[in-house]
């Protein structure tokens, strides 16, 4: 059976798109290029192999004069710099027109439906923040009112917050499906809807990532799709299960670390994975005529590190990644195609703690593969068209 394994490291960006001012970033970003000379440099053996140092020069990372398989950059043709227009661009749908940004806050009309609707009694903040320093400042007075914390960003998100020891995790949940209707009926064009569990912990209010839940637009039609409709398995390890509302997956698990979706996605390649346990209430197994495809997100880099503008923690991040490269490969067999690429920048040596719109950097690796320079690539559709290339 025909395999694609896809390995997005969330936020991996390797310099400025040439419209990078269009989104309020300065063309010095570079997410990869920084986190490798801030730590003077990164050990990664394994991408090192299959060609990553030889797409730019990133400190520490050498350029391997027979490399593995094939490398190149990819250039992003949607207009955004976030998770949801990248993944979805990788699976094969381009978004021309931007998700929509609410810098000054959300409009008080579709606050005032949010707390009608949910019954939440009212809201607090409603203004783009970062999410642990929101937290912080207003963990008091939500204790006092339980009224949820709605915050944006310079992405296109409807954060809602709450302390699950407060209000039930369930509870939360039930209000971003009420957002994400009442953002679906409307004309507001916001990307995602955002879970934002926390608890607080020695006094201290610390976000609960395994319990992070987003809520996106459903994609009109994606290469997952396709595979799915030709009765191969979708299987969708981290956040992807909602990046893509579900659209085009057979199975899906969430994690709450880089770590556990890395040892999810090795389990998967050694089908040691219990299907059954994480398959959808309507997946019904039949004989597949193509193949498979096994899509992680391995979010720590963008989360706790890219946003938080902690590039030592990237970058150890990033080195602990590549330790699970050469097992993969090891147990990849000679049907599987492995792609390990990002979705944007957040490069967090550059002022301010939002995504950059940067492109980003794509390896690819199989047993028989004849190793080449990519070059540039218009599109993180590439990946897409190497999948159903591969699969079909």
């Amino acid at each position: 059976m025909k395999r694609a394994i896809v390995m997005v490291i969330d936020s991996m960006g390797i310099g400025a798109m040439s419209d990078c001012r269009d989104f309020n970033d300065t063309p010095e970003c570079n997410t990869l290029k920084h986190v490798c000379e801030f730590n003077n440099g990164l050990n990664v053996p394994n991408m090192q192999k299959i060609g990553l140092g030889n797409i730019q020069d990133f400190k520490g990372i050498a350029k391997e004069p027979n490399p593995s398989g094939q490398y190149g950059t990819m250039l992003e043709k949607s207009k955004g710099k976030d998770t949801t227009t990248g993944h979805w661009e990788m699976a094969g749908l381009i978004s021309p027109k931007p998700f929509s940004t609410y810098p000054e806050g959300f409009p008080q009309e579709l606050i005032e439906e949010f707390i009608k609707e949910t019954g939440c009694g009212g809201i607090l903040a409603n203004r783009p923040a970062s999410g642990t320093a929101i937290i912080a400042e207003l963990n008091d007075e939500h204790h006092k009112t339980k009224f949820p914390i709605v915050y944006t960003s310079a992405d296109s998100v409807f954060q809602i917050a709450v302390d699950t020891d407060l209000i039930p995790l369930q509870t939360l949940y039930k209000w971003c499906e009420i957002a994400r209707k009442i953002l679906d009926k409307g004309d507001w064009n916001v990307s995602r809807v955002i879970a934002r569990p926390y608890k607080v912990i020695d006094g201290k209010p610390s976000r609960i990532s395994k319990d992070r839940r987003d809520y996106s637009m459903v994609p009109s039609h994606t290469v997952l799709n396709d595979i799915k409709n030709s009765g191969g398995k979708v299987i969708a390890i981290g956040k992807i299960e909602d990046i893509f509302s579900k659209s085009g997956i057979t199975h899906a698990i969430h994690t709450g670390s880089n770590k556990e979706g890395l040892e999810l996605t090795l389990k998967a390649v050694k089908n040691e994975l219990e299907l059954s346990k994480i398959a959808y209430p309507d997946y019904r197994e039949v004989k597949s005529t193509t193949g498979d495809l096994i899509f992680t997100n391995l979010v720590d880099t963008d989360m706790l590190y890219g946003h938080r503008n902690d590039p030592k923690g990237y970058g150890k991040a990033i080195e602990e990644i590549d330790t699970f490269v050469d097992d993969i490969i090891e147990n990849m067999t000679e049907e599987d195609l492995l792609i390990i690429t990002a979705d944007h920048g957040c490069d967090p040596t550059v002022e301010g703690t939002d995504h950059t719109r940067e492109q980003v950097p794509v390896l690819v690796y199989a047993k028989n593969i004849k190793p080449a320079n990519l070059g540039i690539i218009t599109g993180f559709d590439y990946v897409a068209k190497i999948i159903k290339e591969h699969i079909f």
